[in-house]
C-alpha cells in the first residue's frame, strides 16, 4: 500500500509573494511546484534543492547558498525563446529556491512514455531546439551537464494540437543547478549527471564542458530515434562504464530504414573522444540542421517506411508508419531556426561569378555596333532590377506600424492579424487609468517603420496597483518605515500616545488600518508608542460615587458621570473607563457608569377588594404589607395611595372593616 506524506509547502506563501498552489514533480536534487505570483498576478514554477542536497554544516551552507545565488544571477541573464525563464530566487526555510517561467505542456520523457519513439522530421524538429538553447548557453559560458528528456519540455504548440511535435516549441530546463549543487560538495569527483546520457569523460575524469552536453544531447536524438538508450544494466555503475567502453550503436541497426544522415549525426555527437565531437552545441546545430535540408531534398522527400521498434534488438514485421521529411519552409515563422552558416556564403560567392559570366557571354554574342546597343540595354535592365532590389530592401518592404495603445488585448490581435503582423508580448506593467488587459505600449510604436508581416510587441497593463497594507504595529518605527518605503508608501509619522502594553518608539496604528488595499505613493500614517502613562487608574467599581469623586481629583483626573438604572443601590459605581491599573496622564478623563437605584414600581389600588385578597396582590407585586383593624375585613384605605412610584419592596399598609 502507497502512503503519501502531506506536503507541508503546499498552500504556504514564500517570500510573501509565491503561493505555492501544486507539486509538478519531484527530482533527485530538487523538487518544481507550480504557484502564483501575487504581485503580478501570473502563474510561474518554482524549484526548491532539497534538504539532503544542502550542506549540513552552517560555514558550507553560507558558501552554497552565495554560490546558488551567482549560478542563479548567470542563468537569469541567459536570454532566449528555447531556454526556461529564471525570474527570482532566495531561500526558504534555508534551503534555495528559483521561481522560473512556467511551460504548459509536457517533458520529453512524458512524449516518449506514450510515443515510445518519434519520426525522423518530429526528432530533428526538438533536436534542433534544444541544440538552440544549449549553443546560447554554451557562448554564455554555461555548461548544462545534465541534459536528458526530463529536462526538455515540449509547450502546446499554437498552430496544432499536442501530438503536433514539429512545430511544437521546446525549452530547456535547469541550466547551471547541478553544477551549483555539485560546487557544495566536499568531493569535487561526485557525478552529478543521468548515467543513461553520462559522457565518458565525466565518468573517468569527473569534468565537463560544451562537447559533454553534445554527447549527452546525441543520446537523446538516440533515444527518440530508436525508443530506448544505447545501454543498460543492473548497476548505474555499468551503465556508466558502457559510455567509457562501447561506441554507440548506429540508430538504424535498431530502426531499419532511418536515414545515413541520422546516423552520421549520432556517431559525430556521441564519439568517445570529446575531441573527435562538434565544439559545442552551436556546431552540433548546424550539422543537424544540414542533415534536415538533406531530407528535405528533391531527390531525398521520397517516402521511407519505419517499423516500429521491439524489446529486442532485432526488428519484427508489424504494421508500418509512414515517414515524410520536413522542409524547412514548412515550420512556422515563430519556430523556424537560422539558417546554416555556410550557404549565404555559398550565395555571395557564386553571385559575382555569374554576373561576370553573364556579361561576358553577353559580350560574345552582340558584336560591333549593335552589339554595345544591346549591352547598353541589358545594363539599363540590370540597372533597373539593382533599383528595384534596392527600393524593395530599402523601403518596399517596409511599413507602417498601426495604432494599438488603448486598445483591448482582443482588440489589438484583431487589428494587427487584419493588418498581417504578429503579436509578441512584453513584461505587462500596472497602470493607474487602463483597465487589465489594455495595450499601454507597443514597439515599434505607431506609425514607425517595420517589415510587413513583422512582429509587434505589446505591453498590457495589470490595472491600477492594488496591494494590502501590511501590518506594522507591534514593529519599531524605523523597521516599519522601511518595510513601508520599500511598498513605495509615504510614511507620515503622527502624534505619539501612552500606551499601557507596548514600549516607546513601537508602532501602535497606523491609519489606513492593516490590510487596507492602498496603492504606491499613498501616505500611511504612524503613530508610536510613548510608553506607559504615569498616572494608575485606582479601582471604582462597587464604591459610592462621592467617593469615587474624592479619589479621582487627588489624583488629578476628571470624572465623567452617566446614570442608568440598576438593583444595586443608588449612587453605587457600576462601571469606569480605563480599567482599573490602567496607564493615564494628568487631565485624563474617567468615565463612571453609577446606579440610580432601582426602577419604581407602581401601586395598584386594592380599596374596596377582600382583605385577604389584596394583600396576596401586593406581596405578589414584591410590596410588604402591614394590615389595620379587621384581616378578613374589606380594604377602606391605603398607603401609599393607588398609583404612586414607590421603590420595590416598600410597605403598603391597608385598613380592612
Amino acid at each position: 500500500m502507497d502512503t503519501q506524506v502531506a506536503d507541508t509547502l503546499l498552500g504556504s506563501l514564500i517570500d510573501g509573494r509565491y503561493r505555492i498552489r501544486g507539486r509538478v514533480a519531484r527530482g533527485g536534487m530538487a523538487t518544481v511546484y507550480t504557484a502564483t505570483d501575487e504581485r503580478l498576478e501570473r502563474t510561474v514554477a518554482v524549484k526548491i534543492i532539497h534538504p539532503t542536497q544542502a550542506p549540513e554544516q552552517r560555514s558550507q551552507l553560507a558558501g552554497f547558498v552565495a554560490r546558488f545565488t551567482d549560478e542563479a544571477k548567470t542563468i537569469a541573464r541567459l536570454t532566449h525563446p528555447n531556454v526556461v525563464a529564471v525570474y527570482d530566487q532566495g531561500t526558504h526555510g534555508g534551503l534555495p529556491y528559483l521561481v522560473m517561467e512556467y511551460v504548459r505542456g509536457r517533458t520529453l520523457r512524458d512524449v516518449l512514455a506514450e510515443r515510445r519513439r518519434l519520426n525522423p522530421d518530429e526528432a530533428l524538429a526538438i533536436t534542433e531546439q534544444m541544440l538552440s538553447a544549449l549553443a546560447a548557453a554554451h557562448r554564455a559560458g554555461l555548461v548544462h551537464r545534465d541534459v536528458k528528456p526530463e529536462n526538455v519540455l515540449v509547450a502546446e504548440a499554437p498552430t496544432g494540437g499536442p501530438a503536433n511535435l514539429v512545430d511544437s516549441v521546446v525549452k530547456v530546463a535547469d541550466f547551471g543547478l547541478a553544477r551549483a549543487v555539485e560546487a557544495s560538495e566536499e568531493n569535487g569527483n561526485q557525478l552529478m549527471a543521468t548515467v543513461a546520457y553520462v559522457a565518458p569523460e565525466l565518468v573517468t575524469e569527473g569534468r565537463a564542458d560544451a562537447r559533454t552536453d553534445v554527447y549527452s544531447a546525441g543520446i537523446v536524438l538516440f533515444e527518440m530515434l530508436t525508443g530506448r538508450v544505447p545501454y543498460d544494466g543492473d548497476r548505474p555503475v555499468d551503465v556508466a562504464w558502457q559510455h567509457v567502453d562501447k561506441d554507440v550503436p548506429a540508430p538504424s541497426t535498431l530502426v531499419p530504414g532511418l536515414p545515413r544522415g541520422l546516423d552520421e549525426l549520432v556517431a559525430r555527437a556521441t564519439r568517445r573522444d570529446p575531441g573527435a565531437r562538434p565544439a559545442d552545441a552551436g556546431a552540433l546545430l548546424a550539422e543537424a540542421q544540414v542533415v534536415r535540408e538533406d531530407l528535405g531534398k528533391p531527390d531525398n522527400t521520397h517516402t521511407t517506411v519505419l517499423r516500429r521498434v521491439t524489446d529486442g534488438p532485432q526488428p519484427v514485421a508489424e504494421p508500418t508508419m509512414v515517414v515524410a521529411a520536413v522542409q524547412p519552409a514548412q515550420r512556422p515563422s515563430w519556430a523556424r531556426l537560422p539558417e546554416t552558416a555556410a550557404q549565404p556564403h555559398r550565395r555571395r560567392a557564386a553571385a559575382p561569378a555569374e554576373a561576370s559570366g553573364g556579361l561576358t557571354a553577353l559580350r560574345g554574342r552582340f558584336g560591333g555596333g549593335q552589339g554595345r546597343l544591346g549591352i547598353a540595354a541589358v545594363v539599363v535592365v540590370f540597372g533597373l532590377v539593382a533599383a528595384l532590389a534596392g527600393w524593395w530592401f530599402g523601403v518596399g518592404r517596409y511599413t507602417v506600424a498601426p495604432e494599438l495603445v488603448s486598445l483591448s488585448k482582443a482588440d489589438a490581435e484583431a487589428q494587427a492579424a487584419r493588418a498581417g503582423f504578429n503579436i509578441d508580448y512584453g513584461e505587462p506593467r500596472y497602470d493607474e487609468k487602463a483597465p487589465r488587459d489594455r495595450v499601454v505600449g507597443q514597439s515599434p510604436a505607431s506609425a514607425a517603420r517595420i517589415v510587413k508581416g513583422g512582429t509587434i510587441t505589446l505591453v498590457l497593463s495589470l490595472g491600477p496597483e492594488r496591494f494590502p497594507l501590511p501590518d506594522v504595529v507591534g514593529k519599531d518605527y524605523e523597521l516599519a518605515v522601511g518595510d513601508l518605503k520599500n511598498l513605495k508608501l509615504a510614511v507620515v509619522k503622527g502624534p505619539a500616545r501612552y500606551d499601557d502594553n507596548l514600549p516607546k518608539g513601537v508602532v501602535v496604528a497606523t491609519s489606513p488600518k492593516a490590510n487596507a488595499q492602498v496603492k504606491p505613493g499613498t501616505r500611511i500614517t504612524v503613530v508610536v508608542s510613548r510608553g506607559r502613562a504615569p498616572i494608575t487608574v485606582p479601582q471604582l467599581v462597587g464604591k459610592n460615587v462621592g467617593e469615587a469623586r474624592a479619589a479621582l481629583a487627588q489624583l488629578g483626573l476628571v470624572p465623567v458621570e452617566t446614570y442608568k438604572d440598576s438593583d444595586k443601590p443608588k449612587d453605587e459605581i457600576l462601571g469606569q473607563s480605563p480599567a482599573d491599573g490602567a496607564g493615564v496622564e494628568k487631565g485624563a478623563q474617567v468615565k463612571l457608569e453609577v446606579s440610580k437605584g432601582p426602577a419604581a414600581v407602581v401601586v395598584p389600588r386594592v380599596v374596596d377588594l377582600p382583605c385577604p385578597q389584596a394583600q396576596q396582590q401586593l406581596q405578589g407585586l414584591g410590596f410588604g404589607v402591614n394590615v389595620q383593624f379587621n384581616p378578613n375585613g374589606i380594604v377602606r384605605f391605603q398607603n401609599p395611595g393607588e398609583n404612586a412610584q414607590v421603590p420595590p419592596g416598600t410597605q403598603v399598609t391597608i385598613g380592612c372593616l
